[in-house]
């Protein structure tokens, strides 16, 4: 009989890593379950086990990338629309799949579609495309068909994804404007350094100035360390870019670059302030679903996005393993700010955890908003003077030697 491997939680969120023998991967996730395992993955292991182990073949466009976060939104949206129509599942992937153009996200529905046809579990099915559908994904569907309420949870896992998206299109947005602006703007003093500059440079010394003012000595200065180092302007912001990702593949590091992250002034305290939203909104989703709390706070840590929130979730995750509460170790983090605390302390002793978790989340996104609107008030003035500032050094220092040379051409009269 062929030996399957798999990875599973227990039902206190631990994750399990063994092996089962089943006739069929069906059989072996059924078996799993029946161990009061959730299992996430399951591999068939051995020449035994060949034929259910090979992969369908897939679109050469889907190879080596992800579905988008905007196009998984649009998709989960459309499901629990039709799921709330009454359509089959079979029914309702089976459209789904074919409004969707060639990719990674349609190759997975079929390969769903046919596995659910074939009598899987529809939350096994999605469980099997990893880089689709993350484990909160999955175990939000795992919830809905145990609790016979899917359409619920997709509409609520259709709901996560929405303001996940606009959280995150409001940050992305408050963004874009000031590093196009600075972008276009050192490009724009770049090329004046290296091409313009120099121009004047020979024009001075053709006209035999002996010296040449404070102002326009800087400028000369700064216009040869660009037009002689010019490469380290192209390259330097690469070279920084490409340590910061290795650092950050490695646990410290990461932990570091997000740490620092959270304490830069105004865009820390978006990131911070959308890092809890994040987790109480993932965390109270989860918790309405159904899913238990200890394997809500394992999916949670790894949904969060920021080592440090991770980290202080991962206590959350001991606490509660050891019969505390969830409120104190939160509060001991320095992550998360005592209305956060307070608010998850109330929901606890009401029992209203989950309730609570999204009206936090609710009222950090109204903060980014204001926020995000402060901080766009705040860059436009100072981007404005900052480029009025260089283009003012800029004519000055070079208007100062041709006042010098214009005063000795009357004086010689």
């Amino acid at each position: 009989m062929p030996t399957y491997s798999y990875e599973a939680m227990d039902s206190q969120g631990r994750p399990v890593h063994a092996e089962i023998e089943a006739a069929s991967e069906k059989e072996a996730g059924e078996k799993i379950r029946a161990l009061n395992y959730f299992p996430t993955k399951v591999v068939a292991k051995g020449a035994a086990a060949v034929p259910t182990a090979v992969p369908r073949r897939r679109s050469g466009v889907s190879l080596g990338f992800r579905v988008s976060a905007k196009l998984l939104t649009q998709f989960t949206r459309q499901f629990a629309t039709l799921m709330d129509a009454g359509l089959p599942i079979v029914r309702t992937l089976e459209i789904l799949s074919r409004q969707l153009k060639p990719g990674l996200l349609r190759d997975a529905l079929v390969e769903i579609r046919e596995d659910v046809e074939g009598g899987s579990a529809l939350s096994e099915a999605f469980g099997k495309h990893p880089r689709v559908f993350d484990k909160l994904y999955v175990n939000m569907i795992k919830a809905g068909e145990a609790g016979g309420i899917l359409p619920e949870i997709l509409n609520k896992l259709a709901e996560y994804l929405e303001k996940s998206q606009r959280l995150k299109q409001k940050i992305v947005g408050a963004l874009v404007y000031p590093v196009a602006v600075t972008t276009i703007a050192g490009g724009i003093l770049a090329m004046i350094m290296i091409f313009i500059i120099p121009q004047f440079e020979r024009m001075f010394v053709e006209m035999g100035m002996p010296s040449m003012p404070v102002p326009t000595q800087i400028l000369l200065a700064i216009a040869n360390t660009v037009g002689t180092f010019w490469f380290v302007l192209i390259f330097a912001p690469l070279f920084a870019w490409g340590l910061l990702g290795y650092v950050g593949k490695t646990a410290r590091g990461r932990f570091a670059i997000d740490l620092v992250k959270l304490k830069v002034p105004v865009f820390g305290a978006i990131i911070s302030k959308s890092a809890v939203s994040r987790f109480c909104r993932t965390l109270g989703t989860l918790l309405q679903s159904g899913v238990p709390i200890l394997g809500a706070l394992a999916i949670v840590k790894n949904a969060t996005g920021n080592a440090v929130v991770a980290a202080a979730v991962e206590s959350v995750h001991h606490s509660i393993r050891e019969g505390d509460t969830i409120a104190e170790p939160l509060k001991h983090s320095g992550v998360f700010d005592e209305l956060v605390v307070n608010m998850i302390a109330v929901g606890e002793e009401t029992g209203e955890l989950d309730k609570m978790l999204i009206k936090v989340a609710d009222t950090y996104d109204a903060e980014i908003d204001t926020l995000v609107g402060a901080l766009m008030s705040l860059l436009e003035p100072f981007l404005i003077i900052g480029m009025g500032g260089a283009v003012g050094f800029i004519v000055i220092s070079l208007f100062l030697p041709l006042i010098a040379i214009m005063g000795q051409l009357s004086g010689g009269r």
